[in-house]
């Protein structure tokens, strides 16, 4: 009857983790979601092209940062080589290449801004009601085995996600073909000068 006092007691205690009362991580989580989400914003509304390419450099480092509060160390160093690494390089080197204005651009905005803002608006609000229709009722266990390993990400990489992998170092490649394409054509002024 003694020892089963403290089972008692320790059965009878409700979880005290809950939604009001967020761990650590979780609080980091969210402060770092909140820097990548304005990080974001800034990215598609400034005018300078150069500083939206940095600026999506923080936006790219705050998701690989929650990749490993989500303890998935494999993926945030892929997140980092791979986006922030090369595809900002790349993003950068055809902005030097197709010679694009490196203060503001006026031209960059089309004046669409109320449009585009109702699409982005309902494409983050249907991504929002798919993500949580889709993992309502699933947790992270942070406590138990790392599901980030290597092993794990190589096997569903390359066993469930190949042809979007795949699909996407295409896309790369077009596009730096499409700036050294571009970056090749004379304006009709070089070539007049030319003559």
């Amino acid at each position: 009857m003694i020892l089963a006092a403290p089972l008692t007691a320790q059965l009878a205690a409700p979880d005290s983790h809950g939604f009001l009362s967020p761990t650590g991580v979780e609080i980091a989580f969210l402060l770092v979601g909140l820097v990548t989400l304005g990080a974001a914003v800034v990215t598609v509304t400034t005018k300078q092209l150069v500083h939206a390419a940095l600026w999506l450099v923080v936006a790219l480092g705050g998701i690989a940062v929650e990749y490993l509060l989500l303890t998935a160390e494999f993926i945030a160093w892929v997140q980092v080589l791979i986006y922030v690494g090369s595809v900002v390089v790349l993003l950068l080197f055809g902005l030097m290449l197709t010679r694009a204005p490196i203060g503001r651009s006026p031209d960059s905005d089309s004046g669409n801004r109320p449009v585009a803002l109702a699409v982005a608006l309902a494409a983050a609000a249907a991504l929002v009601w798919v993500v949580l229709d889709a993992f309502r009722t699933t947790w992270v266990d942070l406590d138990g085995p790392a599901q980030g390993s290597t092993e794990v990400s190589g096997e569903i990489l390359f066993r469930h996600w190949v042809l979007p992998f795949e699909a996407l170092s295409v896309l790369l490649l077009a596009a730096l073909v499409g700036a050294i394409v571009l970056s090749r054509k004379k304006a009709p002024e070089d070539a007049e000068e030319t003559r």
